[in-house]
């Protein structure tokens, strides 16, 4: 999940604007001092890599306390949001790792380990149909007619995801360079805001509800976290009873969510959060990067939040 919501400005969509002017999410401020508020209770790490590329060769977009930090990076993601409701909730130490880059399709880039190919039939201009075949882990490239020999390019099913996935580990395995003081840790969850790029191919959109059951154990089970719970969040622009492809990614993230009872095993500790109601800026969408609008990502990464501790709440009961 990636962010980019404004921090500067007077104009409205800035997270400065929001903060000063609107006088919304006080906790970003701390107003003795006059200045954006650090919570030193919440790290905020963030790693950038394109492909499977190694650590060495990532970029660290973000060490340090959680807090705007609007002279390290211009612009905020939902982390903020999220990292302020865990923090909050919580007495433990606590790490916000993103692992990730922008333009990658579940059903592609960041496809699971142990998914299979499969075929899918579309309706071309003139009537016909075709039916094509679409990589499984490690296959490329990403679909070919059904039936012909696939010609690889430079590329490869779930290269994003093991990049992704190797990066976070890394930074787990040298964890006091990153939480000075911390030597241990436990994965408590995982937070998904994604699915543009799988939006735009109805072969990928179709098969996104595998995809992210396959993911969600996946990554319990490489992370050896069998416990971590697991927050979805759609797509903004989506509404409800959308038949496109958009429509199905919604659909498969309300499926997923352990109260719909569809996947019995992920009652209270899987949950969907449906973003449309919480988007700020009229006709902003996830491919524009919801034009920018801080309080768009704010809403979301609060709402993130809120569902994480309603499910961390669950195992005190």
């Amino acid at each position: 999940m990636l962010g980019m919501g404004r921090i500067q400005g007077q104009e409205n969509g800035t997270l400065e604007h929001a903060v000063k002017t609107e006088h919304k999410y006080p906790f970003l401020w701390n107003k003795p001092y006059n200045t954006w508020a650090v919570r030193t209770d919440v790290r905020n790490v963030f790693v950038m890599g394109n492909g499977n590329q190694t650590f060495d060769h990532a970029k660290i977009e973000h060490n340090e306390w959680l807090g705007v930090n609007d002279t390290i990076k211009k612009t905020i993601g939902p982390e903020l949001g999220i990292g302020n409701k865990v923090g909050d909730f919580t007495r433990s130490h606590v790490m916000m790792l993103k692992s990730c880059i922008g333009d990658r399709a579940l059903g592609w880039d960041l496809l699971p380990p142990g998914s299979p190919e499969f075929d899918y039939t579309v309706t071309l201009s003139n009537g016909t149909n075709q039916t094509y075949t679409y990589a499984g882990y490690h296959q490329s490239p990403a679909k070919w007619v059904k039936g012909t020999t696939p010609v690889p390019i430079g590329w490869m099913a779930g290269e994003q995801y093991d990049g992704d996935t190797a990066n976070a580990a890394h930074i787990l395995a040298y964890l006091s360079e990153f939480y000075p003081g911390i030597s241990k840790y436990q994965v408590a969850g995982f937070f998904w805001w994604q699915g543009d790029k799988d939006s735009r191919d109805m072969g990928l959109s179709s098969r996104y509800e595998y995809n992210l059951v396959n993911l969600i154990k996946t990554l319990r089970k490489q992370f050896n976290a069998p416990n971590a719970k697991f927050v979805t969040a759609s797509l903004g622009q989506t509404v409800k009873g959308s038949t496109t492809g958009d429509g199905l990614i919604l659909d498969a993230m309300l499926a997923v969510d352990g109260e719909s009872g569809k996947y019995p095993e992920f009652k209270g500790n899987v949950a969907a959060v449906y973003t449309h109601p919480l988007i700020a800026g009229p006709g902003e969408a996830s491919g524009s990067h919801y034009g920018l609008n801080a309080e768009t990502y704010m809403n979301v990464g609060g709402a993130m939040g809120d569902a994480m501790v309603k499910l961390l709440k669950g195992d005190a009961k």
